[in-house]
């Protein structure tokens, strides 16, 4: 451990004993070249992270967010890397099934139609007895199947390799066209940035639902919006790419599609996760104990 820890203020309920010091905006040069333990701000802009580059004495750097695609470029050499792997799955999994919920029971068309004073009563399809594939078994993927259970579906999880309960990546191109429903829930990385691609989206059942919690660039923008105006799926969207999403922007037209602003992972139970997660990593620090979440990097 050298230095101090720079956390923003949304963390002042941490607890530790060693210096450390909360910044609100854009932190103090001196603290930033003091700073061995850095918190960059949740969801902040680029500048956030592209001060990591004038950080001469930093060891350790933790994301208040799963993702962590957008700090790569602005790392330097041989500090430490963690993101908040199970601080979001609850409200991320909470958002997934609302947006399940929304899209299936057409509670967006109903929120439209409260504007005009129309009431249309329709028979829409359910959550219960549908057959959901969930891509992305990791915290986020398992907390939506353990919410998933209770509403009487069929859930099918599939990750990189399989394993009890997990199929294989490999065995996606076969149970695509199985699933009403279909969940992303990946991290992005060169494996998965474009995976639902045009050929992934017309071997979907038709009609089926696409709801991404993931990471905008996951999905092929264009190749979505074809197949909404084809009608030949829907989808629901807590993140897009570009984001934010421009005013203009040809999704914000498209039939059967319902889009939320990246809400996933902010809610009221993020505060006390995030706080429990940075007090623990910065003892770990303090110690020199082996960190959590610690993202491979080159």
């Amino acid at each position: 451990m050298a230095g101090i820890a720079l956390l923003p203020t949304f963390l002042q309920g941490v607890d530790f004993a060693g210096e450390h010091i909360f910044y609100d905006g854009a932190p103090a040069q001196a603290d930033l070249e003091r700073a061995g333990f850095f918190v960059p701000e949740y969801m902040g802009p680029k500048s956030t992270v592209e001060v990591l580059l004038d950080m001469p004495a930093l060891e350790v750097v933790q994301l208040l967010t799963a993702g962590f695609d957008y700090v790569l470029p602005y790392l330097p050499t041989g500090v430490k890397l963690c993101n908040a792997a199970g601080v979001h799955d609850a409200s991320t999994a909470e958002l997934a099934i609302g947006l399940m919920v929304s899209s299936l029971r057409g509670l967006d068309v109903a929120a439209r139609n409260m504007v005009s004073g129309t009431w249309q009563h329709e028979t829409r399809p359910s959550l219960a007895d549908r057959s959901v594939l969930v891509l992305g078994a990791g915290g986020v993927g398992q907390a939506i199947r353990t919410r998933l259970e209770p509403f009487e579906t069929t859930v099918t999880m599939i990750g990189r390799t399989a394993r009890t309960g997990v199929h294989a990546v490999s065995e996606l191109e076969s149970l695509l066209p199985t699933a009403d429903v279909v969940v992303i829930a990946v991290p992005l990385d060169v494996t998965t940035e474009g995976l639902v691609d045009l050929q992934f989206l017309q071997r979907m059942k038709a009609g089926a639902l696409l709801v991404n919690v993931a990471r905008g660039r996951v999905v092929a923008t264009d190749a979505l919006i074809a197949q909404l105006h084809a009608g030949n799926i829907s989808a629901a969207l807590d993140v897009t790419d570009p984001e934010p999403l421009p005013p203009d922007h040809p999704l914000w037209s498209c039939p059967n599609l319902l889009i939320s602003p990246h809400v996933g992972g902010d809610t009221s139970a993020f505060g006390p996760r995030a706080t429990s997660l940075v007090r623990d990593q910065l003892v770990r620090w303090a110690a020199g104990q082996e960190l959590r979440n610690v993202i491979p990097t080159p």
